[in-house]
């Protein structure tokens, strides 16, 4: 399996940091796995493959900002190294409010991935002497804001990994109150949370267009597959802007609906009007927008869809969808 660059890139520069002396050309060769598969010494390799890649791989470190010194030895043989003091990065200061907004960023992610990193990063800077007052992670601390974004979701770690990587991705999913789960092949762009959920934009292969996964209508492992995207991956992917836009939030259209009186608090503060109809029911205007259909079937017999007609007939289509599973 060929290692990636940036795999390789790190190799190389902790091997040129590391060392107390400069190293030649073959020594590096023999030490980093990608260059013994690109042709090293110890498979009887082509030395032209290794001479490009080294290269190439020497002035991407520098452009990164790694300062390579090249020494030449006694015997005339080309030698590389990194010193330490040549690239060490000055002294980070954070202020009060700085290291406090850290702090707070550390706490979102209390239960994901990126928990490690961040707890490790706090102990860091308090060695380091900057500010932080607490440990995000100590149960005992208490603050005045304590910002939480849940990820419950198993699917949410291997799709962050598939966004990061470029990866597609294989899995089922269940759409609001269908029957069964279907198979998606998709491009994951990017993840987001919003109102407490998390949802995967991405490119849908069997569909060839963008569409938005809530990640709890996952149902089963997600599985990556190889392979290069087959879509543009947008400079700016909105995710909680389509979201919003198919549920409703941001619709130019309306429904008008009956709700069972003492029922359906999610669609009363979406109504932009409410009158009583009598016999326990009251007559709302709510926002039409993409997958209204699918929410109101949510709530069951304690919703009638009075208009348009189109909505009623797709809330009445998947009510026997559901009948019928």
């Amino acid at each position: 399996m060929a290692i990636a660059k940036a795999e390789r890139l790190m190799n190389l520069a902790l091997c040129l940091l590391g060392t107390r002396r400069p190293l030649t050309k073959r020594e590096l060769r023999g030490s980093i796995e990608a260059y013994l598969e690109a042709g090293g010494a110890a498979s009887g390799g082509n030395d032209d493959a290794f001479n490009r890649m080294f290269e190439r791989d020497k002035d991407d470190l520098r452009e990164l900002g790694l300062v390579i010194e090249t020494v030449e030895g006694i015997d005339g043989e080309i030698g590389y190294l990194a010193r330490r003091d040549s690239n060490r990065l000055p002294p980070i200061t954070l202020d009060a409010e700085e290291a406090a907004a850290l702090g707070l960023a550390a706490k979102v992610w209390q239960q994901a991935r990126l928990a490690g990193a961040a707890s490790g990063a706090l102990q860091k800077l308090r060695a380091a002497g900057m500010p932080v007052a607490e440990d995000p992670y100590d149960t005992q601390a208490h603050s005045a804001l304590e910002p939480h974004i849940p990820v419950h979701e198993a699917a949410f770690e291997p799709l962050m990994l598939a966004c990061r990587d470029r990866r597609p991705v294989v899995f089922d999913y269940r759409k609001a109150n269908a029957a069964r789960p279907e198979p998606r092949q998709v491009e994951p762009w990017a993840l987001e949370c919003w109102r407490g959920q998390w949802y995967l934009a991405g490119w849908d292969r069997e569909r060839a267009a963008e569409r938005v996964f809530r990640l709890s209508r996952i149902c089963g492992r997600v599985r990556l597959r190889t392979g290069a995207f087959t879509a543009e991956v947008p400079d700016h992917v909105t995710v909680r802007e389509t979201v919003e836009r198919w549920s409703g939030e941001t619709a130019t259209r309306t429904a008008r609906i009956r709700l069972r009186s003492g029922h359906g608090y999610p669609l009363r503060a979406k109504a932009l009007s409410t009158t009583g109809a009598g016999d326990g029911w009251d007559e709302l205007e709510i926002p039409y927008g993409h997958g209204l259909d699918a929410w109101l079937v949510e709530f069951g017999p304690d919703v009638v869809v009075l208009a348009p007609d189109e909505l009623r007939a797709d809330v009445v289509d998947r009510l026997r969808a559901v009948a019928k599973g």
